[in-house]
């Protein structure tokens, strides 16, 4: 069908590509192998929606362009608006940060819930079906050209344009083979962590002055977040996960151990673990079809500690969108080719920062560690950090001439303090 793009996939990823292209093309078919919820409910396909997830500022900013009024609706769902600097209680490096008005606002969801509005917005948009409990086997067409799916039940569906977006266990690359198309080379990086999450009762003022917060150590890592329903969200780990509240009890910062010692739990204990960030370089495959585009997790998988995931996701749907526009809508090879290029652009600065391994990193990763530490007693040097880890701003931003200065003077008066100490 000339006029038909299909995604596959109903995830976050596959939901912002619905609404992208449904800007673009006449009829948008969504396809998904679960049996998705009719309400905010956890499903087998996403286990990782039953652990914390934290939209990043660009994130939602793209997702209130592609779907208006979504802050409002979050809200109006039992979301909590958290600004990155003034709401979130940030612990790293044996100290808090302390609040900062940033701006930089995000609304705390579970991602079930934010999944079920996106799913019943896009559901309701002219030309756009959702259709689950269906099974892609397959691609079709030639090598140079894909024009359709092929199901598990033997059924093709033709389309101009398909859209990959079933996630890290994506099977891209038998499908492409089946083309006779060698598939993209991967970077795989070990990460090596785990983590357990449980639901707890929330009640006004657990938190003082926070809404939220996040502990990071060598020990490991605990976060907090607030849900719809009036719950908590709160999950640790690292790389030894034992028990769920032996976990908690590790973090130096007692913000969140005195917040469970408070209250009491509503779920079991959940559990994850994540052995490593992976990414498919679908710029260096040899040949790339037109009429086929990978994106979300199905290119690049992140460590879940940095929360990027899903911005990473929806910034690229909207990359899509663009590229399509710049070629009359033509998704052919040149076209597919673009996009990827421009894809990976944006996904390298969250990928380098998430799991990244490149020469000059130490280097680079020196530097942002001087960076954080300085952003603990500077307050624009904290507002410039939280904008680029929100991918707000262009991780360059991090080294303007005069921001660099403050951070090198900072270090050095450390660097003085801790002579004089020792």
């Amino acid at each position: 069908m000339d006029d038909r793009a299909i995604v596959i996939g109903a995830s976050i990823a596959g939901l912002a590509a619905a609404r992208v292209l449904s800007r673009r093309y006449a009829q948008v078919l969504v396809l998904d192998r679960d049996t998705l919820p009719f309400s905010a409910s956890p499903r087998r396909g996403v286990p990782q929606g039953l652990h914390p997830h934290v939209l990043l500022v660009a994130g939602l900013r793209e997702l209130s362009v592609l779907f208006p009024g979504l802050e409002r609706e979050l809200i109006a769902l039992g979301g909590t608006p958290i600004d990155a600097g003034s709401e979130m209680c940030n612990y790293r490096f044996g100290r808090r940060w302390p609040a900062v008005g940033t701006g930089l606002a995000t609304i705390s969801v579970s991602r079930p819930q934010l999944e079920a509005v996106l799913r019943a917005r896009a559901g309701a948009l002219p030309g756009v079906t959702i259709r689950d409990q269906v099974a892609v086997s397959g691609l079709a067409g030639r090598s140079d050209a894909v024009n359709g799916v092929v199901l598990d039940t033997g059924e093709t569906l033709p389309a101009s344009l398909v859209v990959d977006c079933s996630g890290r266990g994506s099977r891209s690359d038998r499908w492409l083979g089946s083309l006779g198309l060698n598939p993209p080379p991967e970077i795989e990086v070990p990460v090596g962590i785990g983590y357990a999450t449980r639901v707890y009762r929330r009640y006004p003022g657990d938190l003082g002055p926070w809404r939220a917060a996040f502990t990071q150590s060598e020990n490991g890592f605990g976060m907090a977040v607030p849900i719809e329903g009036d719950r908590w969200l709160i999950g640790a780990g690292g790389r030894h996960l034992t028990d769920f509240l032996d976990c908690v009890d590790r973090l130096p910062d007692r913000i969140i151990p005195e917040l469970i010692s408070r209250t009491e739990p509503l779920s079991d204990v959940s559990v994850a673990q994540f052995p490593a960030a992976r990414r498919r370089l679908f710029e260096k495959m040899d040949r790339a079809p037109g009429g086929y585009v990978a994106l979300g997790d199905t290119v690049g998988s992140l460590n879940p500690l940095y929360g990027q995931g899903m911005t990473c996701a929806i910034l690229a749907a909207s990359t899509l969108g663009k590229v399509l526009d710049r070629h009359q809508r033509t998704a052919d090879a040149e076209t597919v080719r673009d996009y990827y290029a421009t894809a990976a652009e944006r996904l390298e600065a969250p990928w380098q920062f998430a799991a990244g391994r490149s020469p000059g990193l130490a280097v680079r990763s020196r530097y942002t560690r001087q960076v954080a530490l300085a952003s603990q007693v500077d307050p624009d040097i904290y507002r410039a950090l939280l904008g680029v880890q929100h991918l707000v701003e262009p991780a360059s931003a991090l080294f303007r001439p005069g921001l660099a200065a403050r951070v090198v003077r900072l270090a050095g008066k450390r660097a003085r303090e801790n002579d004089v100490s020792g």
